[in-house]
């Protein structure tokens, strides 16, 4: 046999055993917490049309899509994301009036990263997505279920960092930065790289005013208190409006008795560029990126036909688990099984007690005896 066919793929790996039952575990206790907000299940396809993604992403972050075309040459790609495929299934089946629709949703997602990045190509993703409300307290309850969903699992030591996505687009806008350069200076500065976001600036004539001004939003981080800082450096109103919205926000977030988790980040941007507000992101240690993703859309369920506020997060299980094991947070185990030994002619009384004990759900495993 070619031993090369025994191993999977660079990206992707088995799960089994105590690591799979952890995480079917984790996720029923997440998906449990969102229920108790009203939120129920969808489950959208696997792949979708190249459109539904290609508008939201950049050029470098569409090369990472796993693309291949049906038998009418469609071009055809494994969702990235699940957010774009759940906007335009509402969009066609939950939006004949205007009540709040609340989705939750847990499932794969697939991006063809380098392999130097050391990233897993198939991640696990629990998520929710609320649409047809622009409140900012639609904004706090995502955040307080994210909160109350992180906690669920057992974790306690974490942080969700606010931003918003007006407050930099405020200031691109004032700069006369055209839609192209954006583009470019967002994918330096959600890497925060301010060095080739400067490069990036220069190049395209950006006033010097501007390149500071952009790269300042990188250090605007911490609690609370820099949010009046943040809103002192800017003169335009959707920055300011930006300001003002989370500052509303925070004070919804203290009625909601989370604000020990809540910190704030300016320059949190996204490489999916359909975030239009306030975004947050969650970080413990353990783990060397963001353990859940969110923000506001208002325009993406527009572009499948019913313009529509809305506003969603998602949790990457595999991070979330390493985050879990590397902190030591019990996980409760499935009860030992029930080991029954027969031989052939006790068999049939064997295997009545084994069907009693299933049925009170418990775990049997019928061992027949070889002595």
């Amino acid at each position: 046999m070619d031993r090369k066919l025994l191993h999977t793929p660079e990206g992707v790996r088995d799960l089994y055993g105590r690591e799979c039952s952890d995480r079917q575990k984790i996720t029923s206790l997440i998906n449990k917490k969102m229920k108790t907000y009203g939120f129920d299940c969808i489950d959208t396809p696997t792949f979708e049309f190249f459109d539904v993604f290609s508008k939201e992403i950049s050029n470098n972050s569409a090369r990472e899509l796993y693309k291949f075309f049906d038998k009418d040459g469609q071009t055809m790609v494994l969702r990235p994301d699940f957010t774009p495929s759940v906007a335009r299934c509402v969009s066609k089946y939950f939006m004949e009036n205007d009540e709040p629709v609340r989705f939750c949703y847990n499932g794969k997602t697939f991006l063809n990263t380098h392999n130097l990045q050391g990233k897993l190509k198939e991640n696990t993703e629990i998520g929710a997505e609320l649409m047809n409300d622009g409140s900012i307290y639609a904004d706090a309850e995502m955040i307080a279920l994210l909160v109350e969903s992180l906690t669920s699992t057992g974790l306690e030591d974490f942080q969700i960092s606010i931003g918003d996505a007006d407050y930099y687009n405020g200031i691109c806008e004032e700069a006369g930065v055209d839609a192209e350069t954006e583009s470019e200076i967002r994918e330096q500065m959600t890497n925060r790289n301010t060095f080739a976001a400067e490069l990036v600036m220069a190049e395209n004539n950006i006033p010097e005013k501007y390149i500071n001004l952009i790269k300042s939003v990188s250090t605007c981080i911490g609690d609370a208190s820099i949010l009046d800082n943040a809103g002192s450096l800017v003169s335009n109103e959707r920055s300011k409006k930006a300001i003002n919205r989370l500052k509303e926000l925070y004070k919804v977030l203290c009625s909601y008795g989370i604000e020990e988790f809540i910190s704030f980040d300016l320059g949190m941007l996204s490489k999916f560029n359909y975030y239009t507000g306030v975004m947050f992101h969650a970080y413990t240690y353990g783990v060397g990126d963001a353990i859940a993703k969110g923000g506001r859309y208002d325009n993406l369920l527009g572009r499948f036909g019913k313009n529509a506020p809305a506003i969603g997060f998602m949790i990457n299980l595999d991070d979330l688990m390493t985050a879990l094991y590397r902190q030591k947070v019990k996980i409760k185990a499935d009860k030992a099984c029930n080991i029954i030994e027969f031989n052939d002619d006790n068999f049939d009384k064997c295997l009545s007690a084994a069907q009693e004990l299933r049925a009170e759900g418990q775990r049997v495993v019928l061992k027949k005896r070889t002595d």
